[in-house]
């Protein structure tokens, strides 16, 4: 994977830096290779849903861990007592740890599994004082 150089952008743009630095851990994560596969839809405007493929772990397997930004999910698999002798395995059956960057005021509201899929659900709720304001001409004190 090729690596961009974003030293312009900290040069040039005041309050970035956040940005740039998200973008440099994402391009930098290569240790997910796609496992478990996850889906993000749009519920509506302010509400979306993250959708992995959990299949074979008990929900006592999987922790989910909501902090600042970052929204964690980790999922630990216990080795059976018993080896199995297999001929072809092609359901993983190793553990995990996905992270997601959630944007300013997206919150985590809820997690439920049906069907070997983990369905988290989160909320963008920005607080009045967050939302832009209309400043009426003339008004000034």
């Amino acid at each position: 994977m090729s690596r961009f150089d974003l030293t312009p952008l900290y040069r040039t743009a005041i309050g970035f830096d956040r940005l740039a630095s998200m973008m440099e851990n994402a391009s930098n994560s290569s240790s997910n290779n796609g496992y478990p596969p996850y889906n993000i839809e749009l519920l509506s405007e302010d509400h979306y849903r993250i959708s992995m493929a959990v299949a074979g772990f008990a929900q006592a397997d999987l922790d989910i861990t909501s902090h600042e930004n970052t929204l964690t999910v980790k999922g630990t698999k216990e080795q059976p007592e018993t080896q199995k002798n297999f001929l072809y395995q092609g359901i993983a059956e190793r553990g995990f740890e996905r992270r997601f960057q959630l944007a300013d005021h997206v919150k985590v509201t809820g997690a439920d599994m049906e069907h070997g899929l983990l369905h988290i659900d989160l909320v963008r709720d920005v607080p009045e004082a967050a939302k832009p304001k209309n400043i009426v001409i003339g008004q000034a004190s």
